[in-house]
């Protein structure tokens, strides 16, 4: 598995998963933001966590339309893989790689915890280490983790089975608990929680593992 994480002004998460990547046997590369191209041969694309361009504007605003995210965007276009966590998913929205948005915390103050998330599907190289119905313990750090759809794109992403994590004590006001969605071919995952920072025990908890080992294990076979 050949993986790059984007680093951008004020990514804060790009080296935590680097370093999940690599324990699951990748081979990762960094890759600046005003860079145009993603090195050749990326499987998987890492869109980290932290406060992208000082989270001026809205959250992932200024990231989605820097000069790597027009690769990032081809790259999924191709059908490469994608993760975006936390700010990476915001960013993910931001671009249009995912439907809906990422607001404001319902009760308007930042959020630094573990959490306990509810696996909605296994049937994506993502969540295939885990069971439908499974629940793990993974850490969040947010202020914008309310995630906003409408009706008709929530019926959408239940429908074709694209939730793909849900919060089991609702932390954010997200609508219907969403943590983390699948795009319609189901090769980009974005997520608020973050599951670089549950793969080590030394950190606290390796429930996370298993996302990057599944990942690792679907394209090292593709």
């Amino acid at each position: 598995m050949r993986a790059a994480v984007v680093v951008f002004p004020g990514s804060n998460c790009d080296r935590d998963l680097a370093v999940a990547f690599e324990q699951a046997g990748a081979d990762v590369t960094m890759v600046w933001h005003k860079d145009s191209e993603l090195p050749e041969g990326v499987d998987i694309v890492g869109v980290p966590g932290g406060f992208s361009y000082g989270d001026y504007l809205r959250c992932g605003a200024i990231a989605a339309n820097s000069p790597i995210c027009k690769s990032v965007a081809a790259h999924a276009g191709r059908g490469g893989y994608v993760l975006g966590i936390c700010n990476g998913f915001q960013v993910l929205t931001e671009t249009g790689l995912l439907p809906g948005a990422l607001l404001r915390n319902a009760g308007l103050k930042y959020i630094c915890k573990t959490v306990g998330l509810k696996v909605e599907t296994s049937a994506s190289d993502f969540t295939a280490g885990y069971n439908a119905g499974d629940v793990i313990d993974i850490p969040i750090a947010h202020h914008d983790g309310n995630y906003f759809a409408d009706d008709d794109t929530l019926a959408m992403l239940k429908g074709e089975d694209r939730v793909a994590f849900t919060y089991t004590d609702n932390p954010n006001g997200a609508r219907d608990d969403i943590a983390g969605i699948l795009s319609d071919n189901r090769r980009v995952l974005g997520m608020m929680p973050h599951p670089e920072r549950a793969a080590d025990a030394g950190h606290g908890g390796t429930d996370g593992v298993a996302l990057f080992r599944a990942l690792a294990g679907a394209l090292t076979t593709a």
